[in-house]
């Protein structure tokens, strides 16, 4: 198949969260698996983007919408389309907000543009020449209007020259919501404005508008596709979803493991695999004396590589952290977030200058070398979709503690409940007292050499790539084609 991967972010161009390491790693997948991929997204300012370019198309301006250029580039990972339209997308800040910190105040034209060029090479009248795509896979609400579009302009054709709209959910808290108005001004027919179409409470939402008219509905995870069919997940988009459950599948994202591989990892002071944990201690004493952190070794060592926010759970991991530090622990907290998260941990690592280490910035070295050196990894969010950490955890012998949600229920083994194939400790309730029972059953596996040794080696011979993933990918792909074309 020709598949189209739409988003607004791929790694290691341009990441925020998530979604970047997605982008850059399931299309690679797929071309494993023999399918033609292009992965389409914004030519932001300042990106550095190493690869051959192949060539660019003009995209002749239409009405208000800006001319443009989309430049073939082959990357060493990945075929990019870069959307190159210097008006929308160079410009000072991230792909979503200004330097300031607000919104950019035209993303829903911005993203809107994006998503229709998307659509555009889903067509036989695709700009590409020669390529048009069969799948059109758009990723989060940046790319949300793609599916809509496309449905719109496809209807005339006929059914073999039809192709498929897939949008995947990495964050359903995200949802693109903007003035009713702007429907004018991004040419949404008037006949999809009501409830059953993009209307969201007397606004827009491009990303109801995506699960409205896709031909298929992917999320990270098959815990959260279940969960945000409930109202306590689905922030409002449940009774959407529950109404397009039929074409709604939960598929768990992988891990890049040719970054992520601690024998072959470039960033780490010493390289180990499963069947040489000792060669481990060497990263531990270098994360040590890196956060000036007491060196030693007997010590438990937690780790959290994290946006700093609530929804994390970071403010447990504050509540517990004075009886961590009093059982002889110490944490290592690398990430950046909410100004009074930062103002906690800042001054819990006063109070315990040779315990804990606070480290508020973006280092993909230091979150390489905090997986290597740690003890074990501390996840306990409210909610997540999928999340990676947990994954490179288990795969860089640091047994995770995660919460009983989405992604983390779905690829950590509790180590109690499954003595024999445990692989990290799963709360048993998303809150303070479950988060301190998971960390006392950890302290007392750690005692215990060989049983926490047992514990490392089965996260570490878990596979976590992405190819089994890709290959469900792939049956989505198949059944939204046949979806599409009847």
């Amino acid at each position: 198949m020709k598949i189209l991967f739409a988003t607004p972010e791929c790694a290691p161009f341009v990441k925020t969260g998530g979604l970047g390491d997605v982008s850059g790693a399931l299309p690679q997948a797929l071309e494993r698996l023999g399918h033609d991929v292009r992965v389409l997204m914004p030519a932001y300012g300042g990106m550095k983007v190493d690869g051959d370019v192949e060539g660019s198309v003009d995209l002749p301006g239409e009405g208000h919408w800006p001319a443009a250029q989309l430049i073939t580039v082959q990357t060493p990972t990945v075929k990019l389309l870069l959307l190159s339209c210097p008006a929308l997308f160079d410009r000072a800040g991230g792909p979503y907000v200004a330097p300031g910190g607000q919104d950019h105040h035209d993303n829903a034209f911005r993203f809107g543009f994006l998503s229709r060029v998307a659509a555009r090479i889903g067509l036989p009248s695709t700009p590409l020449a020669g390529w048009q795509a069969d799948v059109v896979h758009a990723n989060d609400w940046p790319c949300g209007l793609a599916p809509l579009y496309l449905a719109d302009w496809r209807s005339p054709l006929p059914r073999g020259q039809r192709a498929a709209g897939v949008v995947t959910i990495h964050n359903i808290a995200f949802q693109g919501i903007f003035p009713m108005a702007t429907a004018d001004v991004l040419q949404i027919p008037w006949h999809w404005r009501g409830m059953d179409a993009v209307e969201f409470w007397g606004q827009m939402s491009m990303l109801k508008g995506a699960l409205q008219f896709s031909d298929a509905i992917t999320t990270v995870s098959p815990t959260y596709a279940d969960e945000i069919r409930t109202e306590a997940f689905g922030v409002g988009l449940h009774g959407v979803l529950q109404a397009q459950s039929h074409k709604l599948t939960g598929i768990l994202n992988g891990i890049d493991t040719a970054v992520w591989n601690p024998r072959t990892d470039p960033l780490l002071v010493q390289n180990f695999g499963a069947a040489d944990l000792a060669a481990r201690q060497a990263n531990k004493a270098a994360l040590q004396a890196h956060c000036a952190l007491a060196l030693d070794r007997s010590a438990m060592l937690f780790g959290v590589v994290s946006r700093l926010t609530s929804q994390k759970g970071i403010d447990l991991v504050l509540q517990l952290l004075p009886r961590m530090v009093e059982h002889g622990a110490q944490l290592v907290v690398l990430g950046q977030g909410e100004p009074w998260l930062h103002e906690a941990l800042q001054a819990a690592a006063q109070r315990h200058p040779r315990s804990v280490s606070a480290n508020f910035a973006f280092d993909e070295g230091l979150a390489h070398n905090i997986e290597a050196g740690i003890d074990c990894f501390l996840m306990p969010s409210r909610f997540e979709p999928c999340g990676l950490n947990q994954m490179y955890s288990q795969a860089y012998g640091a047994p995770p503690i995660v919460a009983p949600t989405g992604g983390l229920k779905d690829s950590v083994v509790d180590a109690d409940a499954d003595r024999l194939h445990g692989s990290g400790f799963v709360m048993k309730t998303a809150d303070a007292a479950g988060f301190e029972d998971a960390v006392l059953r950890a302290f007392a596996a750690f005692a215990d050499k060989d049983r926490w040794q047992r514990i490392q080696r089965n996260g570490m011979d878990r596979d976590f790539g992405w190819d089994r993933s890709a290959q469900q990918y792939v049956r989505v792909y198949e059944a939204a084609l046949a979806a599409a074309r009847g």
